[in-house]
């Protein structure tokens, strides 16, 4: 069965089928649509002695039109509402999109990790994120499916139940160690290979090279995802915000800073 909006073409078919006295459950049954559809559309547009295919779909445009520019303008009070420029930060979200689309990430998770990760609460609701991205719930629904299973977005609840997606510090820690999971599976498929084509082989020798490459990648990048980890989130956890230009001046001198005289 159809779904969306009634097209020209199908409102044409509603006002022939009204001009010839059907009943609206046959008209629906013609267009291969719902009752209640149809009873819906005759009634907002005049009834069915009033209803004019051509008027009611401009009607329908004009009242989609006008849901759009509510939608936009709800979206660009809250940007203004912290004093940012609506026209750069919406610039900026398509490019942040555009280069996550480069890295491989289709198009709606794209967008959607784009609308996460610049607004300042890290975390949205599915109706939040279909009204700022204007796409369907289902849309959403699938992107953060595929977000998850990359570990790139994690599910919360509120306080008042509702489900949020979120994105913070600790998923791209995540993100990467599930590359390395990753590479350790190929290194593995690959190695296997080396003993079904024969050892010393052209062909065993090329994926014996993946093997060792891959698994000197996936090592160092576990080692430089707990490396960052620990010294770019674990000390600015542990660090007071007025500690931050005694430990940085302390670090540039190779050493711990000499106490100074006691106070009286």
């Amino acid at each position: 069965m159809p779904g969306g909006r009634l097209t020209q073409q199908e409102r044409q078919q509603i006002a022939l089928g009204l001009a010839d006295g059907l009943a609206y459950a046959e008209i629906a049954r013609r267009l291969d649509r719902p009752t209640s559809t149809v009873t819906r559309e005759v009634m907002r547009n005049g009834g069915p002695t009033a209803y004019r295919a051509d008027l009611a779909h401009r009607a329908t445009e004009r009242r989609a039109r006008r849901r759009g520019q509510t939608a936009s303008s709800k979206a660009q009070t809250a940007w203004q509402a912290h004093g940012r420029d609506t026209g750069a930060v919406r610039e900026y979200e398509e490019v942040f999109t555009t280069v996550m689309m480069a890295s491989g990430l289709p198009k709606m998770m794209s967008r959607v990790l784009s609308c996460l990760y610049t607004t300042d609460a890290g975390s949205l609701t599915a109706s939040e994120l279909a009204q700022r991205l204007q796409v369907s719930p289902a849309s959403v629904s699938k992107a953060i499916a595929f977000l998850e299973s990359q570990d790139l977005v994690r599910r919360e609840r509120d306080e008042r139940r509702r489900e949020r997606y979120v994105v913070d510090d600790e998923l791209w820690y995540q993100a990467m160690i599930a590359s390395a999971r990753s590479n350790a599976q190929l290194v593995e498929t690959a190695r296997q290979g080396v003993g079904v084509l024969g050892r010393g082989t052209p062909a065993a020798t090329r994926l014996e090279n993946i093997a060792r490459f891959l698994d000197f990648v996936g090592e160092s990048l576990v080692r430089a995802a707990e490396q960052a980890r620990e010294v770019l989130y674990t000390s600015a956890e542990t660090t007071a915000p007025g500690d931050v230009t005694d430990a940085g001046d302390a670090t540039a001198s190779g050493g711990t800073e000499a106490p100074g005289p006691e106070r009286a």
